[in-house]
């Protein structure tokens, strides 16, 4: 299939074209989020192609694939044809509700467009109303001659932009934990909140296959592909007890989980005095990521979703005849 997108979530869509369709990424002067088309430190496979924003009409597409509340309200109006607007689309929410966490009516209300959601978590809080929904959880590939080794005696951090964002993603949650256990932030903008740096994408693996644990502070967000990348590594994480993480990490077998934040920095701790602990866990998780985040699985969940709704609207149109 022939899918119109728009850059949003890089890593996201990087798994996303592990899949046989060709992706189509507009761009625009500038490159603008979301109009960066092929932009980042990323391995851009051949089946996803950019597109310049005024020559996306002229495209033979197959699917909408929307992804945030302006591509809906905004941007499929400013860029598609008449017709490209009848093609089916899906709206994939990456996010939980930012507002009422169980009462907030999600912005898609059509029984037209297909809602994926990327946890049970996120499906269980949203108000979808009258929108088909589907849940596709992550996949993530095992990365190519790297392995854990946890010869740093510290845990590391992996969020984008932390000072900004907040509580809601913990960055008190972080202050707290590094005043009592050696934690190094990576990920943009880490200078705000005296981090180490942005590492490029495809270095990520290897540099925090060194460290000891993986340490996850969001309160409250989606499952974040940070998380299940180290788990794939075979990093042991330790992790606030909130939204989908509480049903990823199994305590003493994959690493720890919890709302208690001192009883979590005691396991930090003995996670840097017994590195052999931390293996033991490490490949505990290593295998549950195996189990749930599996990229073949990804792949055929989403081959299924494109089939759905290219079948959906075979008969719409043949009802319409």
């Amino acid at each position: 299939m022939h899918i119109l997108t728009w850059h949003v979530h890089g890593s996201y869509l990087l798994a996303l074209a592990n899949t046989s369709h060709d992706f189509y990424l507009p761009f625009k002067t500038g490159r603008a989020h979301p109009y960066g088309g092929r932009v980042g430190p990323f391995l851009w496979p051949p089946n996803v192609h950019e597109v310049p924003a005024e020559d996306v009409r002229n495209l033979r597409l197959d699917c909408v694939l929307l992804q945030i509340p302006r591509n809906y309200l905004r941007d499929r109006y400013e860029i598609l044809s008449d017709d490209q607007m009848r093609l089916p689309s899906i709206y994939l929410e990456h996010d939980p509700p930012q507002e009422h966490p169980t009462d907030t009516r999600h912005l898609i209300d059509d029984p037209n467009t297909l809602l994926v959601h990327v946890t049970p978590f996120n499906e269980l809080m949203w108000d979808s109303g009258c929108t088909p929904t589907r849940v596709i959880e992550h996949g993530v590939p095992r990365p190519e001659g790297v392995h854990y080794t946890g010869e740093l005696d510290r845990g590391i951090v992996v969020v984008n932009h932390l000072a900004r964002r907040g509580r809601r993603l913990g960055a008190d949650i972080f202050d707290r934990a590094r005043r009592q256990v050696p934690l190094d932030l990576v990920g943009m903008a880490t200078e705000e909140i005296d981090g180490v740096r942005e590492v490029p994408y495809p270095e990520l693996p290897a540099f925090e296959a060194r460290y000891r644990f993986f340490f996850h502070p969001i309160r409250y967000t989606s499952l974040g592909l940070a998380l299940c990348e180290a788990m794939m590594l075979g990093m042991p994480v330790v992790a606030l007890g909130t939204t989908e993480v509480a049903t990823v990490i199994e305590n003493g077998v994959s690493g720890y989980v919890g709302t208690d934040l001192n009883w979590l920095v005691e396991h930090m701790r003995s996670l840097i005095r017994d590195p052999y602990e931390a293996r033991r866990l490490g490949q505990g998780a290593q295998r549950a990521a195996t189990e749930r985040f599996d990229i073949a699985r990804f792949v055929r969940d989403w081959d299924a979703v494109f089939r759905f709704v290219a079948g959906r609207a075979s008969t719409a149109r043949f009802l319409a005849v």
